[in-house]
């Protein structure tokens, strides 16, 4: 395999054409993350794979592991893993903030079975379903030095018995931890000291293939239990390589990582892409981004290690243009963006502070991670990039049958992709060989729906308008929610726009808006009201109210959450018509397994019959809960 052959030139839109005259099975790609890891290893045993930072304040303590070392560790956890009983078909959940141990972990995890990542911050309930959703007995999860609440949440679940196994994840940089007490029936080790001795030169399991499963990851907000999505070897490799081949980033660059590995961004964009190439991964503490201390160090963090590029959401970019830039930053080429529509007054910000400039991205969890990428010296305003190698994007009309047609580009429809990251189905049932999995609904014929809304041009661009389940339908006509945005984001005191839609008797839907304000504005909601009816391109999508908000809400990962508004605008319009019925103690808005649901406390002797009749005529699903 040649080097040409493996790193084609990628830094132009016209190369595309040119790097698809070779098939991708023609580029003897690793076939699986465990022979990604070996190759690194093979071929730059010696260099650092991790840089690991204990915290923001600490961050010149980093610890080191090179791809030598790291193969070594995941050779040892993953012998422990199949000791332990763990074969091909089966999961290892993880559940836990960034620390050196979960990659390694993580790692392990997709040779020794299947890695089922969770993020520690959904509620316990949550976790459980994803826990048996997954069918993991195996957790890993934070110990009480890293994540005191992931450590409680780990006891309650091992306690309850839904887990045989737990083995604790250590802080980066801590050896010697306190004794984790017992729990009946249940193995509790921390995880590095259990794998003492195991060999470290091999694994002694059957290795993954292609096609064999590497990751469970959940997808969807904070709210409502999300889907598992199932990966293969192969949707791994093939993201990590389209990511890796940037040719703006070579094997000397180091990549800046503070996302949570229960994210696939993580785990794509800063370990895979970066062990294919063999670069050094700089990881920021367990709180990642969201620590408020890493603000104040950042430039320097980036002078330090000499951060060569780094992946976030809009948000983060947002608060680094207003950080002083009190170091040499020479050393950032670029910084990637995506989860979310990355703001124009963001981008002009942080690109006007810091030179850096700012490449926007798009993907899901369901098309592995990325599937289209931008170019910062051939920018086409609008879009959120150029499909990616070997993926194919389109746009589709869907009938109410559910039938599909192919728009011409420039065309809006529902975005839909092809290509060797389409994931392999939602899990919906565990049977004796394995993993059942169902498409429900978002893959057609090898294609996947995404749920957004978009066009795409004749040179593969993408251009986003909005989610497909956000579209509001006012008396059978659609609204785009972006055409309120983009009116209400042109006054000069708005920072940050939101539209939903509310239900109503008359209309089905209307819509309403929720807005953020610069920290010095005295504009009113009648105002801004009146600002965006005479702003939006027709009557139907002027928003029948705009509710100024501290902060809109986002997931773990930075992504719009409108679930939350649409709830809370839904409850809002069950209290006010409920006003007058008897015995109502609360409504409230709330979001359940993906769906909004109006939830009435009722006192024992309310009117029942009432509240019926009222919430009957909205479109909106309700029940009642009587009063402790």
């Amino acid at each position: 395999m040649t080097h040409s052959s493996l790193w084609p030139t990628y830094s132009h839109p016209d190369d595309l054409t040119d790097i698809e005259t070779i098939p991708i099975e023609d580029r003897r790609l690793p076939q699986s993350t465990y022979q990604l890891l070996a190759r690194a290893a093979d071929l730059w045993p010696e260099r650092p794979a991790l840089l690991c930072l204990p915290d923001a304040t600490r961050w010149r303590e980093s610890s080191s592991c090179t791809n030598a070392e790291l193969l070594a560790d995941v050779h040892r956890t993953a012998n422990l893993l199949h000791y332990n009983g763990i074969r091909r078909i089966d999961a290892v959940a993880l559940l836990s903030t960034n620390c050196a141990e979960l990659v390694a972990a993580t790692l392990s995890a997709q040779l020794a079975g299947v890695a089922a990542p969770i993020n520690p911050g959904l509620s316990p309930s949550h976790i459980r379903e994803l826990l048996r959703r997954s069918a993991a007995r195996t957790l890993i999860a934070a110990g009480p030095e890293l994540d005191p609440r992931a450590w409680a949440t780990a006891c309650d679940i091992a306690e309850s018995g839904a887990v045989d196994t737990l083995f604790v994840l250590r802080p980066t940089g801590v050896t010697d931890s306190p004794d984790l007490g017992t729990i009946d029936g249940v193995r509790v080790a921390y995880l590095t000291d259990a794998a003492v001795g195991f060999d470290d030169a091999g694994f002694t399991g059957t290795a993954p293939g292609r096609d064999d499963l590497a990751a469970l990851f959940h997808t969807g907000g904070t709210t409502g239990t999300p889907k598992l999505a199932a990966h293969t070897h192969f949707n791994e490799v093939s993201n990590a390589w389209m990511m890796a081949a940037n040719s703006m980033l070579d094997e000397d660059s180091r990549i800046f990582a503070a996302l949570p590995l229960f994210h696939v961004n993580a785990l794509v964009v800063t370990v895979l892409a970066p062990l294919l190439r063999g670069q050094t991964v700089v990881w920021a503490g367990p709180l990642g981004y969201r620590d408020p201390a890493l603000y104040g160090q950042f430039w320097k963090i980036v002078e330090n290690y000499r951060i060569t590029t780094m992946s976030a959401v809009p948000t983060v970019y947002a608060v680094l243009a207003h950080c002083p830039v009190d170091a040499d930053i020479s050393s950032l080429r670029m910084c990637m963006v995506g989860a979310s529509t990355l703001p124009a007054a963001t981008r002009s910000a942080f690109e006007s502070h810091t030179g850096v400039p700012l490449i926007e991205g798009y993907g899901l969890t369901e098309a592995t991670c990325a599937s289209a990428r931008s170019f910062f010296d051939s920018p086409r305003p609008g879009a959120v990039g150029q499909r990616m190698p070997y993926q194919r994007i389109k746009a589709v009309r869907i009938d109410a049958g559910g039938a599909w047609t192919d728009l011409p580009a420039g065309e809006t429809g529902n975005i839909a992709i092809s290509g060797p990251t389409v994931f392999a189905g939602y899990v919906i049932d565990r049977g004796p060989d394995g993993y059942v999995l169902d498409g429900l609904g978002a893959l057609v014929d090898g294609w996947l729906d995404t749920g957004d809304l978009g066009q795409v041009d004749r040179d593969g661009f993408v251009y986003l308008t909005g989610r497909a389940k956000d579209v509001i339908i006012r008396g059978g006509h659609n609204i785009d929610p972006a055409v309120i945005e983009d009116a209400l984001l042109a006054h000069p005191d708005v920072t940050g726009a939101a539209a939903v839609a509310c239900p109503d008797i008359h209309s089905g839907e209307v819509p309403v808006a929720y807005v953020t304000l610069t920290s010095d504005s005295t504009v009113t909601e009648q105002s801004l009201l009146d600002w965006s009816a005479g702003k939006v391109i027709e009557a139907a999508a002027a928003p029948k109210s705009v509710t100024v908000v501290d902060a809109l809400p986002v997931t773990d990962v930075g992504k719009p959450y409108k679930l939350a508004l649409r709830a809370d605008a839904t409850g809002q319009v069950a209290a006010r018509v409920l006003d007058h019925v008897a015995g109502v103690v609360d409504v409230a808005g709330l979001v359940e397994d993906g769906d909004v649901i109006v939830a009435v406390t009722l006192e024992s002797d309310g009117d029942a019959a009432g509240v019926k009749s009222v919430l009957d005529g909205y479109p909106l699903a309700w029940r009642v809960e009587e009063h402790p």
